[in-house]
């Protein structure tokens, strides 16, 4: 039987959390964490019960950013081999370099797409790199 994966979304943006809420909904998927901010985002996310099956991290946040949150999860035993993808809206070439560079597993844009983000969750959860940068 097909288990559904325990999500974590850290996001600021309401719509794009309207967009997650609606797509988990959608999916069927019980288990969807999302953090408003960043602010003591480690111990909340150490004290999350179950522990996430994927991490997806908005990269313009305050006062952590995506880049500063997924180095904190990499220094942490709990989560150093979880998958974790960067979401945002504006990406270069240059840009997705830097994600790659600095360790994400893959990169969403946003807004999400409703119709290819279960497709790109499941194989994001059986171990695949997504890069999709274009909506």
């Amino acid at each position: 039987m097909y288990q559904q994966p325990v999500v974590l979304y850290v996001e600021d943006e309401e719509r794009s959390r309207k967009v997650m809420r609606m797509i988990a909904s959608d999916m069927g998927l019980s288990t969807v964490t999302i953090f408003e901010n960043s602010q003591d985002f480690l111990p909340r996310a150490l004290a999350l019960d179950p522990r996430p099956d994927v991490i997806f991290l908005d990269i313009h946040m305050k006062p952590f950013t995506g880049f500063e949150m997924l180095e904190m999860l990499r220094q942490t035993p709990q989560y150093e081999h979880t998958p974790i993808v960067a979401m945002t809206a504006s990406v270069m070439n240059e840009e997705v370099q830097q994600l790659r560079t600095a360790g994400f597993d893959g990169c969403l844009a946003k807004p999400l797409d409703m119709d290819t983000f279960p497709e790109s969750l499941n194989r994001i959860v059986m171990g695949e790199q997504i890069w999709r940068i274009f909506s």
